[in-house]
């Protein structure tokens, strides 16, 4: 019994770590079997939030409540992330490498309308004008004083003498002797002018039976004759007529090359000669080809050169006689184009040009940018030829149709509700 006791004494510890290695082996064994493997699940796959939702199936909320806010990191590409995680610094230190977002994604910028467009180039002109007519009646009541005073300041700004009378007049017939603001008069002012630009608002007509359709353009150098004829051409080419160009003035290699470029960015054909050639002889090859080819509209451009009056004017009758030669009703449209930043010499050239090339319509440029934008105002008071299309800059869309009514208000400072 001793004996027994005693060994146990001495296997009490090896018997303890018998135990414990044979429980190590059971949780081994227990870690290799492994369960049997279940079926994969298939992946969901998530599409981001800004490729499903259409603007057509966005869910309006309720009149009374406010939209909830779109969440910006809804909004940024990972490599956004990445950069707005990068360590915010003091002002005036930069992380090495970080990329300026901004200049790489710009904001899309918002395509202006032609009124806004329109109000912008003849803000110079209003701004001008109403500053001057707001001075005029500060605390002032309507009398023959002050009806001249004003009666001059709309003729320095090239208005006219017809239509500063118009003025003064409805505004003696509605206001003598009361008080007088310079909104009541750029009201006035408004209206008077519609009444005179509105028989002179024309669409630009064209007899397609005819074919080619004649189109001769005017005017001095420096009007924005080239650029204007191919503003035209780009209008018509984008409606589906077939659209030949010639470069008639043939005194000015930049007009004549300028007119290449046109062509190429319009993909219409064009007729040229040599510097200097001459400029009937070119309009007659033009007609032919534009004939023979089937063109629907042949822009002609011609010279413009006023110091020398007498062998311009010769030139243009000339160009006239042979183009009325191949068709007793060519040229059917002779347009002018006028800078409005001449002023009154604007008036002076319609009158030299329609004596000699019969014109039948104006297009007056470059009134963005100038005090002067009035004198469209007096030629159609005086001349009461069409005005067709006015251009407030350089752009394809920056030429377009007139309107009477869109003019008035923007040279009288008063907003439309057009856009």
């Amino acid at each position: 019994m001793a004996l027994g006791f005693i060994k146990k004494m001495f296997s009490f510890g090896k018997d303890e770590a018998e135990d414990k290695a044979k429980s190590a082996e059971v949780e081994a064994d227990a870690v290799v079997v492994e369960p049997a493997p279940e079926p994969e699940p298939k992946p969901v796959v998530v599409e981001p939030v800004t490729e499903i939702v259409e603007p057509e199936a966005r869910v309006e909320p309720a009149p009374d409540l406010d939209p909830a806010p779109v969440p910006d990191n809804l909004l940024e590409s990972p490599s956004d992330t990445v950069a707005q995680s990068e360590p915010a610094l003091p002002e005036g230190f930069v992380v090495a490498g970080a990329r300026d977002l901004a200049t790489e994604a710009p904001e899309p910028i918002r395509k202006l309308s032609w009124i806004e467009r329109l109000r912008q180039g003849l803000a110079r002109t209003s701004a001008q004008l109403g500053a001057q007519i707001s001075a005029l009646f500060t605390k002032r009541k309507l009398d023959e004083d002050t009806l001249e005073e004003l009666e001059d300041l709309l003729i320095r700004a090239d208005l006219g003498v017809e239509t500063a009378l118009r003025i003064t007049d409805t505004l003696s017939s509605e206001r003598y002797g009361k008080d007088v603001s310079g909104e009541d008069v750029s009201r006035i002012m408004a209206g008077e002018i519609v009444k005179v630009l509105k028989p002179v608002a024309k669409p630009l007509e064209l007899d397609l039976s005819h074919k080619p359709h004649v189109i001769l353009v005017v005017g001095v150098n420096g009007t924005g004759k080239t650029t204007t004829i191919g503003k035209l051409a780009a209008k018509l080419s984008r409606a589906g007529l077939k659209v030949m160009l010639a470069a008639g003035d043939t005194f000015r290699a930049a007009a004549i090359e300028q007119l290449h470029i046109w062509a190429s960015r319009i993909g219409c054909e064009i007729v040229s000669t040599k510097l200097g050639a001459d400029a009937a002889g070119l309009a007659y090859d033009a007609y032919e080809k534009a004939k023979a080819s089937g063109q629907d509209v042949l822009i002609i451009d011609t010279a413009g050169r006023l110091q020398n009056k007498t062998e311009l004017m010769a030139e243009l009758e000339k160009i006239v006689r042979v183009l009325g030669k191949l068709d007793p009703e060519a040229p059917h449209t002779v347009l002018q184009t006028l800078d409005a930043t001449t002023g009154q010499n604007a008036l002076n050239q319609v009158e030299i040009f329609r004596n000699v090339a019969g014109v039948s319509g104006l297009i007056m440029t470059k009134l963005d940018g100038t005090a002067r934008g009035g004198i469209l105002v007096a030629i159609a008071a005086k001349h009461k030829l069409p005005v067709y299309f006015i251009g407030v800059g350089e752009g394809v869309d920056d030429l377009e149709p007139f309107d009477a009514e869109d003019f008035a208000e923007a040279i009288a400072g008063l907003q439309t509700q057009k856009q």
